[in-house]
């Protein structure tokens, strides 16, 4: 897989912004490409977040926007990537779909400063952290969240939070996980507890996440 130098990647989650809000965070940090990696781009609740409303509204800036919810969504239509109705991240992390999405990604980032979007205003509780920060974490180069308030949070102060949230902090004279072994647990505790469930093998694969 094609390495990259030292440009950040970015993350955001578009809760309940307004859009002139949301796009304001965007230009703050210098974003010029979104990258929605929803597995449906609508919003219910949040129409201005739906697939056509903010591709309009980001052009109107500038700013370039690219689907890849197919490729690296967390609701797959794949039902091999389920155990038992529950997306499984591991499995979906190895489907060749995912890896042709971090590809994109990181050919993008040679033009543009990315952003991915998803729905959650908290990066713990999304899979654009715990699916696929976990996997761009590895290319060795700087991930960043922009947070609902417009501050920036670097990922390893994100992973922390995540291991401090699962109690898996070390303790006294605990030696048997490294720091490694711990944010690699809370990963796979995290993405069982955030992972989208079917609520039957029946049900049509239409998806919102």
């Amino acid at each position: 897989m094609t390495m990259v130098g030292t440009e950040a990647i970015y993350t955001i989650g578009h809760s309940n912004h307004h859009i002139k809000n949301f796009i304001n965070l965007l230009k703050r940090q210098g974003i010029t490409a979104i990258a929605d990696v929803r597995s449906s781009p609508f919003s219910k609740h949040n129409p201005q977040f739906n697939r056509e409303a903010i591709a309009d509204a980001l052009k109107q800036d500038s700013i370039a926007y690219v689907f890849l919810g197919k490729e690296l969504g967390a609701r797959p239509d794949d039902p091999c990537c389920y155990d038992n109705g529950l997306a499984n991240f591991e499995k979906m992390a190895e489907r060749p779909i995912f890896k042709q999405g971090i590809e994109r990604l990181l050919k993008g980032m040679e033009q543009y400063r990315i952003a991915l979007l998803c729905a959650e205003k908290e990066p713990l509780d999304c899979h654009r952290t715990i699916l696929v920060c976990r996997h761009l974490r590895k290319l060795g180069f700087p991930i960043k969240h922009i947070l609902a308030d417009g501050s920036v949070e670097d990922h390893q102060v994100t992973e922390q939070r995540l291991v401090r949230a699962l109690d898996l902090e070390p303790i006294l004279f605990d030696s048997m996980l490294t720091d490694s072994d711990r944010i690699e647990k809370a990963y796979n505790q995290q993405s069982r507890e955030i992972a989208y469930k079917r609520e039957s093998e029946e049900e049509n694969h239409v998806y919102a996440r």
